[in-house]
């Protein structure tokens, strides 16, 4: 073997050398780099923490579609497999499965599959429980999806059923869920003259809160009935922190049908005070509006009777608007609530001469959904929405304070 040859093999077997000792230490740098995000962990897949405390108990069950464990089955199915006794289901808005429009009204039944009675909490009545409803259990659960808003109703029933578990001496157990606008607050705090079906507790509009966040919070700050606090259990989520990006694997209602509609949800729902349709009856529900006077605008659509909307807004009649799907989520996340869109259709409507406001008064439903009335104020005024949103950062900077006590979860 030549020198020449010799000297060749010997550098190759030092190139091979150092690229195996690279190999080795890429793969051992790999192994000790940091895992990706965990998957949340429900408070309803957390079985090992809330079958001990249940079982042996009459419980009541307040959930609908949303109670859906990281496994595809209902929380019912899962207690009930378990061995635990659900007594009586109280069913929110929308009823048990999810099929009723935004405020219809909602008799109760009995569950299909399991044969337990049903007390609908929408049936147009009082919102509360009655007597005998209240007998059938020892303790209540709550397993709601929310989507963090302080006009979405959910949480309003669960402080309503609160409220009744204090009269009554009855528990209460919140499973919670994550908020999947919990990244944020923004909006004015409820104006509590303002209070209705659609504002219960002196909350900043987006809450960034899940629903165990606001149980603690009202039992806390005296909130609920008397100033009285419930006898509380907390199954909190794993795995999740208020920055989580969760997708929701079912509709919380039928009008939002995906992630962007929830985004864009606490700019949107204020059109539910006017004449303007925020797309009920048609595929895009809160990722876009109009109205049939907006003549100027490209985008059309024509809200139609149909499951989720049986009489819509605008309904039938052609409407010119602006259409959001397009917009990126993460675009809509860090707009928060943005009254561009408000603001655009007022101007456009007022210079028509044509109707914004269905109603008059300071309890409008557009009031109601804001929770103050400086914000339609300003509108009127003239002001900007980037205007708008300064006047109520005193109150986001106050709200923030006043909940950390009571946060799960980091920030």
């Amino acid at each position: 073997m030549t020198r020449l040859l010799k000297l060749a093999l010997l550098t190759l077997a030092i190139f091979a050398s150092v690229a195996a000792s690279a190999a080795t230490k890429n793969k051992e740098v790999n192994n000790n780099a940091p895992a990706g995000p965990q998957e949340v962990v429900l408070g309803a897949d957390r079985t090992d923490q809330y079958v001990p405390l249940l079982k042996g108990k009459r419980i009541a069950l307040l959930s609908n579609q949303t109670g859906i464990t990281s496994k595809g089955k209902h929380v019912l199915d899962v207690m009930i497999e378990n061995g635990l006794k659900v007594t009586v289901i109280f069913s929110p808005e929308h009823g048990f499965r999810g099929k009723a429009d935004a405020g219809e009204h909602v008799s109760s039944s009995v569950d299909e599959k399991t044969g337990i009675p049903i007390a609908s909490l929408y049936d147009g009545k009082t919102g509360a429980p009655s007597k005998e409803s209240m007998a059938k259990f020892d303790v209540l659960v709550t397993d709601l999806q929310d989507v963090g808003l302080r006009y979405y109703t959910y949480y309003i029933t669960m402080a309503r059923l609160m409220d009744a578990c204090i009269e009554h001496g009855k528990e209460f157990v919140v499973f919670d869920r994550p908020n999947p606008n919990g990244m944020y607050v923004d909006g004015p705090i409820l104006d509590m003259s303002l209070k209705s079906g659609v504002g219960h507790f002196p909350i900043c509009t987006v809450h960034g809160m899940t629903m165990a966040e606001l149980a603690l919070m009202a039992n806390g700050e005296g909130w609920l009935k008397g100033g009285k606090k419930v006898k509380l259990t907390v199954i909190p989520c794993l795995n999740y922190t208020h920055q989580t990006r969760y997708t929701l694997p079912v509709a919380p209602s039928p009008n939002l049908p995906n992630m962007l509609s929830i985004y864009l949800y606490p700019s949107i729902c204020y059109f539910e005070g006017t004449t303007v349709s925020l797309g009920r009856g048609t595929d895009l529900p809160f990722q876009g509006y109009g109205h049939p006077n907006m003549t100027c605008r490209p985008f059309q659509f024509t809200p139609t009777s149909r499951f989720g909307a049986k009489t819509p807004p605008q309904q039938d009649k052609l409407c010119f608007g602006v259409d959001l799907r397009g917009m990126k989520n993460e675009d809509a996340i860090a707009r928060g609530i943005d009254l561009t869109y408000v603001v655009d259709a007022y101007n456009d409507l007022r210079a028509q001469g044509k109707q914004f406001l269905l109603k008059e008064g300071k309890r409008n439903f557009f009031n109601l959904l804001m929770g103050n009335t400086q914000v339609w104020d300003m509108i009127v005024a003239g002001k900007s929405a980037t205007e708008i949103k300064a006047s109520w950062q005193g109150d986001v900077m106050k709200f923030k304070k006043q909940r950390k006590p009571y946060l799960l979860y980091a920030e």
